[in-house]
């Protein structure tokens, strides 16, 4: 067999293990076009009793095709995710809310983990193991401090969710580490964004639009970093013990 021929069906192997995430960035891509300026906050007010009157006539239909919808938002990175969490909240109430957000969210974060995983993951972690030096130390201290760092990645407001989903897959995370610390850690801020859905009937009726930067008010953020503080913890410690030689 030809090394031509080979390369050819090495080639050919790479696009198929590619083809989930390429179908992810290019309907992303489309997606940031097409739906800014319907999957917003006005298309949720203008339709708002239509869809607390659906919800009523059917409540568990109208829950898993919230979810359905909310999950192909997120696994295709489309724009909508606020909205769609403030959703949840208004049509389920805070808690009902809050775990029909949390799921949606993290089964769709775990398909762009796996799409990323089969195609360039794999290869990347694979190198990584193999590469001496720098890059060698960089993928030993995140393996030393997966969960934390996976954890911190959720906490932190700053880190895209996007990015939360790739990255882990890049440097060879389990999905069952990755899947529990995806959904616990983004509970507290889904969490408020849901709290601030279920509060939208009155601001609907005000004519006023939800105050999202509250993930920001000290109140709210105060806490959160408290839980990027603790999970950062066992990495600060090991960094205190390496450097007494413990």
């Amino acid at each position: 067999m030809s090394e031509s021929t080979n390369q050819s069906r090495h080639d050919k192997g790479a696009l198929r293990r590619n083809l989930p995430l390429i179908a992810i960035l290019v309907v992303a891509a489309i997606g940031a076009f097409t739906l800014r300026d319907v999957l917003n906050f006005e298309t949720l007010r203008d339709n708002r009793e239509a869809l607390l009157v659906f919800r009523d006539a059917n409540y568990l239909g109208t829950a898993l095709g919230f979810m359905a919808v909310y999950i192909l938002i997120v696994a295709f990175s489309l724009p909508g995710a606020t909205i769609a969490t403030l959703t949840g909240g208004f049509l389920f109430g805070t808690w009902i809310g809050a775990a029909l957000n949390v799921t949606a969210a993290t089964i769709g974060a775990i398909a762009i983990f796996l799409a990323a995983r089969m195609g360039l993951g794999q290869r990347l972690a694979a190198r990584m193991d193999e590469s001496q030096g720098t890059v060698r130390r960089i993928k030993e201290g995140i393996d030393e401090n997966q969960w934390s760092m996976l954890f911190l990645i959720r906490l932190v407001p700053a880190v895209p969710f996007f990015v939360a989903n790739l990255l882990p897959a890049l440097v060879g995370v389990s999905l069952f580490r990755f899947a529990v610390t995806t959904f616990l850690g983004i509970i507290p801020g889904g969490v408020v964004y849901t709290s601030v859905g279920a509060g939208l009937g009155d601001v609907f009726e005000r004519g006023e639009t939800p105050d999202l930067g509250i993930l920001f008010e000290p109140f709210v953020l105060g806490p959160i970093l408290g839980l990027c503080a603790l999970a950062a913890l066992p990495i600060v410690l090991k960094a205190l013990r390496g450097k007494k030689g413990i």
